[in-house]
């Protein structure tokens, strides 16, 4: 008679410690770290693998170790030159202290997205349009060291920041494409000045080694008619000597004094 009786207590007891296994026992994978609580009170890390927890005594939080990619918001910013451009970034963090991520903060990846947006718009806000568009590697690690400073306290790690876009309306656009052009227009008209400048300069080095050896003035006669003579042209013109003219110029004058 004592025998169902008997079953049937083997059996609740036999549900009873398998549901208390099933309540103590936890899985951690190897990218996972389990933060135990006892009795309301942290009392450590545990993980990966097989993870044995008092049942209602003990309660655990999961915390994914693997890096996390954080796409920020679009956000509206001002540079320091009073120009509105429309940012957007990217950042790659991860959780290196599980018990930290659990206790100083609620809800570290909120957070992690609201301290990003902000130290975007503060950070960028700081810059000229140019140095936005021309310095970006700075600006990125600028942010990625404000970030990881104010993150450090919940145990994450800001590995990097990437600016992905910075959008101008079209009228910034055309005025910017404007202010390209002056400026390749100003960099030529000062090679070309500088180009005038040393050829003047050569011309008058040229000039004084001419005027000190006449007879290089008359290779240089010799020199142009060749240079003529190959061209086929149908006009020759000669070179009237300068010493010739002079002669000549001095001879009527001492003519015209008599």
């Amino acid at each position: 008679m004592d025998t169902p009786f008997d079953l049937a207590t083997l059996s609740v007891i036999a549900v009873l410690i398998l549901s208390v296994l099933a309540a103590s026992v936890r899985i951690l994978r190897e990218y996972e770290r389990g933060v135990i609580f006892t009795l309301g009170r942290c009392t450590g890390t545990k993980g990966p693998g097989l993870v044995f927890i008092i049942p209602i005594v003990q309660q655990m939080v999961r915390i994914d170790l693997r890096t996390i990619v954080l796409d920020v918001p679009t956000q509206d910013v001002i540079s320091r030159d009073n120009v509105s451009v429309k940012v957007n970034a990217v950042i790659y963090f991860r959780v290196v202290d599980a018990a930290k991520a659990v206790i100083q903060v609620a809800h570290y990846l909120d957070a992690t997205s609201q301290i990003a947006q902000t130290t975007l718009r503060s950070v960028l806000g700081k810059h000229e349009l140019d140095e936005m568009l021309a310095e970006r590697d700075k600006l990125n690690a600028d942010i990625q060291e404000i970030l990881d400073k104010h993150t450090d306290a919940w145990g994450i790690k800001v590995a990097n920041v990437e600016i992905k876009h910075v959008d101008l309306d079209e009228s910034m656009i055309r005025a910017i494409a404007r202010q390209a052009e002056a400026e390749r227009e100003r960099r030529a008209k000062i090679i070309n000045a500088e180009g005038e400048l040393q050829a003047a300069e050569k011309l008058v080095e040229a000039a004084k080694v001419l005027a000190s050896v006449p007879e290089a003035m008359q290779l240089r006669y010799l020199a142009t008619l060749h240079d003529i003579a190959g061209e086929k042209n149908s006009t020759i013109v000669f070179p009237f000597p300068i010493n010739l003219g002079q002669t000549l110029a001095q001879a009527f004058t001492g003519r015209k004094a008599t």
